[in-house]
């Protein structure tokens, strides 16, 4: 006897079995497919938004060697994404970071983690929407006036919102869309300018060209791994839309991978593009010419050809913008449904119609619209206000990295379809040794005369988190949360386990 249940049919039963045996029965949609999934990592992640934004400061700090970071960090975050495809593997949650932490440590950790990455996410939307007004109105001639800035700012929120609105089908598309973007904005791009309009030789990444002065070059050297540490995070999406893939114990990890794979290869091709069809190198690496791109740009492709550039830029950096929103509404979503914020029920609410947390992109939208009316008002704190956001995402990441390290020298062995197998441990500890040291080089004191801005990233660290952890000691949000279980990975994974025996599925 043959069954005419499908293939499709068997997964999404199993995902939902995996669901509820995690305490949790399904509100979302899974509309998500691998390619949807790492299309959404791909475009938070955006090499085309973080290679423009830093190619010029990197260059002026440590010269044509700085490229070097972007396969130190790359590798490095690679590590830590092989961590987290085994956690999602086994609970492929919404929310991604806070439910990790959760389930890994306890809720009083989970609170504290998931409050400073709710905030890195919110900066890092206000940030980028910033960021993108300059294309747009380059895109338009317009000069970007604080006012004109404000105004395209709060049209790309309401614009990403009005599309996360439409349902996790459309995030795919566009997604997708804004992946397609990307890769012609890096790796076209980027091969065309290696092939046919290069002017510096290859050796040049070995020449810091004066960079740091007369100092040894190493603590240069140091100072711009900028260029690649605010490049590599993203990846972590592709996890918190957990409840909208189709086999997520499966795929997510997959997808996590591809992203930093693809995305580190884009990134690296783009930026040696750009370095090697500079037509006055020394000018950047000097710090005179602080806005290289647009003149290389426009030697390279002419002023249409820069035009063209200019619309695939703005689309990568509507679906970036489209990305974050989705991954913090998912994290605001998992925290509500928990019961660990005020205003729970309400931030909880999933529609009816488009199986998406609308209040709680509401949230992630108005947030950083606020904060951009802040800039609005005073123009000059925009590194102030945004400088503590990839501090706060590295933190986070860690803590999720140190709390499966202390799971797996409590026993734990992961018990998703995807996994380490032996390798488990030592990837762990490599990843967790890398996020110290990446972390170190984040809260080194910028070269700045005024103390603020000498220690700004720390500062801000220490704003989000001790607000954070005062608001955990009086209102005790973690007392009011859910009976969801905590530091429970051990047992899951012994049920996880039990149920694949009897069902005969093997790990992969």
């Amino acid at each position: 006897m043959t069954s005419s249940t499908s293939p499709q049919a068997h997964s999404g039963a199993a995902d939902e079995e995996h669901l509820a045996a995690l305490g949790y029965s399904g509100e979302l949609h899974r509309h998500m497919g691998l390619w949807s999934n790492m299309a959404l990592g791909f475009t938070y992640l955006s090499p085309l938004v973080g290679v423009y934004s830093l190619f010029a400061y990197s260059l002026s700090v440590g010269g044509p060697p700085s490229i070097w970071w972007l396969v130190i960090v790359g590798a490095g975050q690679l590590l830590v994404a092989l961590v987290f495809g085994e956690v999602v593997s086994q609970y492929p949650l919404a929310g991604g970071i806070y439910p990790w932490t959760r389930r890994l440590w306890n809720r009083q950790y989970a609170w504290l983690v998931s409050w400073v990455y709710i905030w890195a996410i919110i900066i890092t939307v206000t940030a980028v929407t910033e960021y993108a007004s300059v294309f747009v109105g380059a895109l338009f001639d317009i000069d970007p006036t604080p006012t004109i800035t404000f105004v395209t700012v709060a049209a790309l929120l309401l614009l990403a919102l009005a599309f996360n609105y439409s349902g996790t089908r459309m995030l795919g598309r566009i997604a997708r869309i804004g992946l397609t973007a990307e890769l012609v904005g890096v790796v076209a791009l980027g091969l065309f300018l290696l092939i046919f309009k290069r002017e510096q030789p290859f050796s040049v990444f070995f020449d810091p060209m004066g960079a740091g002065g007369d100092a040894a070059y190493l603590g240069t050297f140091l100072t711009a791994a900028l260029a690649g540490l605010f490049l590599f995070y993203g990846f972590e999406a592709c996890g918190d839309v957990a409840e909208e893939v189709e086999d997520p114990t499966r795929q997510i990890p997959k997808a996590m991978i591809l992203t930093i794979v693809v995305g580190g290869v884009s990134g690296l091709m783009s930026y040696a593009g750009y370095v090697l069809a500079a037509p006055n190198l020394q000018a950047i690496v000097d710090g005179t010419d602080t806005d290289p791109i647009p003149t290389i740009l426009k030697d390279a492709l002419g002023t249409a050809g820069s035009k063209v550039f200019l619309v695939v830029a703005v689309t990568a950096f509507i679906s970036c913008v489209l990305s974050l929103q989705a991954a913090g509404s998912r994290l605001l979503y998992a925290f509500a449904r928990d019961k660990m914020l005020p205003g729970s029920p309400w931030l909880s609410k999933v529609s009816a119609k488009h199986a998406v947390p609308t209040n709680a992109l509401l949230v992630v939208c108005i947030v950083p619209m606020l904060i951009s009316l802040f800039i609005w008002w005073r123009p000059d704190s925009l590194t102030r206000v945004t400088s503590f956001a990839v501090l706060g995402i590295y933190v986070a990441f860690q803590a999720v990295v140190l709390a499966a390290l202390r799971q797996r020298l409590r026993g734990w062995k992961p018990a998703g379809l995807w996994t380490l197998g032996g390798w488990g441990m030592t990837v762990n500890v490599a990843a967790l040794a890398y996020g110290i040291f990446a972390m170190i080089l984040l809260v080194r004191p910028a070269d700045a005369p005024a103390f603020l801005d000498r220690w700004i990233v720390l500062i801000g660290l220490a704003i989000v988190m001790g607000s954070g952890l005062l608001y955990l000691l009086i209102a005790r949000p973690d007392k009011g949360s859910s009976d969801v279980a905590e530091g429970d990975a051990i047992e899951v994974a012994a049920h996880l386990r039990q149920i694949r025996a009897e069902a005969g599925v093997d790990p992969v």
